[in-house]
């Protein structure tokens, strides 16, 4: 087992990395010493296989646990979704002191937390990723967000938890495809800010790709190491931690004209990356990333090679990003390891870049 802290100034938390822990979950967990129940928000299918084992960790140490279920994946991040909890959470006399703990993926974490964040202008949220996207990414750093039509992650706060339990015996349950997606996310760490880890993959991605215990638990606590820094040194997305957006501006331009539907995550980012990869080398910069991006994500055995939008369409969708200022701040490497925002990309090299990566893989 292992412990990483994010010493968010004044917020500081740890994140418990180990397998087995969700069982010994009141063991770990920082609950309020007053909370005597716990309101579990979770999907169908992950509270059928991790709510009893944490319920019955709860009730080991005298808190009981309640389960609200809400839909699967990104539909579980709608204003509908949202206005159903909070009217739960009022309709059971939810106080302040009794936490929210978000028991599932990224979708279900970012709900949750909004939730957290908003319920009675705050309430402690405990995060329990049972994904791999989630536990090297989703989970930390305090980010809440819900959907609108128009766009992903519109609405939402930051707002930190007050602990998060990452549990590497779940990650048994995850069907391929899924477990890949989070495997890109690993590759974006790697790629961006930690050079031994990005070794080691290019060594052998055997190991992780086969999800042995021993690499997992290097290469998620290697990635929540990395994110806890960033996050640290800039909670508010100000500076810093736009790093972490590396492959995202696109990856979610293409996940919002797929209507959140298609493509996971991972696999949106990883076109993501390859795309960055493209629109760096265009500039004269990190010769030969393209190539060796994509032969990353191969070893890892994610597929970076779906047909792209129309490039209208995807400049559209870009334009409809949060982080969108009269312009787009792109995340681009120089050479691995030394990434850098950039705010002078036009869209004529944008279009020649999607022009690129979508011809490479006809």
């Amino acid at each position: 087992m292992v412990r990483v802290t994010v010493p968010v100034p004044g917020r500081a938390y740890e994140v418990t990395i180990g397998p087995g822990v969700l069982a010994e979950a009141a063991q770990h967990l920082a609950l309020p010493s007053s909370a005597s129940v716990t309101f579990v928000v979770s999907d169908r299918t992950v509270s059928d296989l991790w709510f009893d084992p944490l319920a019955a960790s709860l009730r080991g140490a005298g808190v009981s646990a309640v389960l609200l279920t809400v839909p699967e994946g990104e539909d579980a991040k709608s204003l509908q979704a949202y206005g159903t909890l909070v009217r739960q959470l009022a309709g059971r006399e939810a106080h302040r002191d009794d936490p929210i703990v978000a028991l599932g993926g990224g979708s279900v974490g970012d709900l949750a937390g909004f939730v957290a964040s908003t319920y009675m202008r705050g309430v402690p949220c405990l995060q329990i990723p049972t994904t791999l996207t989630a536990q090297v990414d989703a989970a930390i750093g305090g980010k809440t967000a819900i959907n609108l039509p128009e766009g992903k992650n519109l609405v939402g706060t930051f707002s930190q938890p007050r602990g998060v339990l990452v549990d590497l015996e779940v990650l048994k349950t995850l069907d391929d495809r899924s477990y890949r997606s989070g495997l890109a996310e690993i590759a974006k760490i790697a790629l961006t800010l930690d050079l031994e880890l990005l070794a080691a993959l290019e060594r052998d991605p055997r190991p992780i790709v086969e999800r042995d215990p021993a690499a997992l638990e290097d290469a998620v606590t290697r990635c929540v190491s990395a994110k806890a820094r960033i996050v640290a040194e800039d909670e508010r997305d100000a500076g810093a931690r736009l790093v972490l957006n590396y492959g995202h501006t696109l990856g979610h331009a293409l996940e919002r004209l797929d209507a959140f539907a298609g493509r996971t995550h991972g696999e949106a980012i990883a076109l993501g990356m390859v795309f960055a990869a493209r629109l760096a080398e265009s500039r004269g910069r990190a010769t030969g990333l393209v190539a060796r991006t994509a032969r990353l994500l191969s070893s890892l055995g994610i597929d970076a090679s779906s047909a792209l939008p129309p490039a209208e369409d995807v400049l559209a969708a870009i334009r409809m990003d949060k982080k969108y200022r009269g312009g787009v701040r792109w995340v681009l490497l120089d050479e691995p390891g030394r990434p850098r925002v950039v705010d002078d990309v036009s869209e004529d090299e944008v279009r020649m870049a999607l022009e690129a990566i979508g011809g490479s893989r006809a």
